[in-house]
């Protein structure tokens, strides 16, 4: 497949808010924002256990919601700052749908979609 043709996207994200940007057509030279995920995080609970369950279970729920904003993806960038991208990239080499992607990330600080449309744009190019 040649690079053109490749289906590619970029996540910026932290625990908390995913932006995803990709290209809405193959043949469209153009990335867009395709949307924005947020994880509203655990509520407060008494116990330590039950808050630590539910926070791995929301950021499943996280992972999956920006997941399902990309269909059939050939490569991605994944950006941010913290550990979140590493848990993401581990996510999707474990599900089947996603496991032949080829995955790449970096750090960066909080940007404007504008900034990340250029810097996704910088990186496939």
């Amino acid at each position: 497949m040649s690079d053109k043709n490749k289906k590619v996207f970029g996540v910026w994200m932290d625990s908390r808010n995913a932006t995803i940007v990709g290209k809405s057509e193959i043949n469209n030279s153009e990335f867009k924002v395709l949307g924005h995920v947020t994880n509203a995080g655990p509520d407060n609970n008494s116990s330590e256990k039950t808050s630590n369950n539910q926070e791995i279970a929301l950021m499943q729920k996280f992972f999956k919601e920006i997941a399902g904003k990309m269909q059939n993806i050939d490569e991605i960038h994944i950006t941010g700052t913290g550990q979140s991208q590493e848990q993401f990239i581990r996510f999707l080499a474990e599900t089947p749908q996603y496991e032949n992607a080829v995955s790449s990330e970096s750090t960066s600080n909080k940007m404007s979609d504008e900034n990340l449309i250029e810097y996704i744009g910088k990186h496939f190019n």
